[in-house]
């Protein structure tokens, strides 16, 4: 499997167990001290930094480490919409729109030149 497709998968994965380690305790243990929300949080991120750190590791073989982060945020904010329309209820918003546009540029910026 090519080495792009790897981390993005592994970004993938990874981002959804921190969105969830992030987020979803103020949805579901909002009623909770903060301390229990951040050990499940922790407990959350555990599985995140699993699978995060062999991406990266991976992802730098062939990716600048600013190749690297801006596939990340494009991950991040990938994984975090669909997560706040879905689970959290939210609003969609024509700001996501812009935002995403905002990224590609930043996608196509930072791999416009080789590594």
């Amino acid at each position: 499997m090519p080495v792009i497709a790897t981390t993005v998968g592994l970004l993938v994965l990874s981002n959804v167990f921190m969105t969830f380690a992030w987020y979803a305790h103020l949805k579901n243990l909002n009623d909770k001290p903060w301390w229990i929300a951040a050990l499940a949080s922790w407990g959350i991120a555990l599985f995140e930094y699993l699978l995060q750190v062999p991406a990266n590791r991976i992802g730098y073989t062939e990716l600048s480490l600013a190749q690297l982060k801006i596939v990340q945020e494009v991950v991040t904010l990938t994984v975090f919409v669909p997560f706040a329309v879905l689970y959290m209820r939210q609003p969609i918003k024509l700001d996501y729109l812009w935002a995403a546009l905002c990224m590609l540029g930043a996608v196509y910026f930072i791999f416009r030149s080789p590594t």
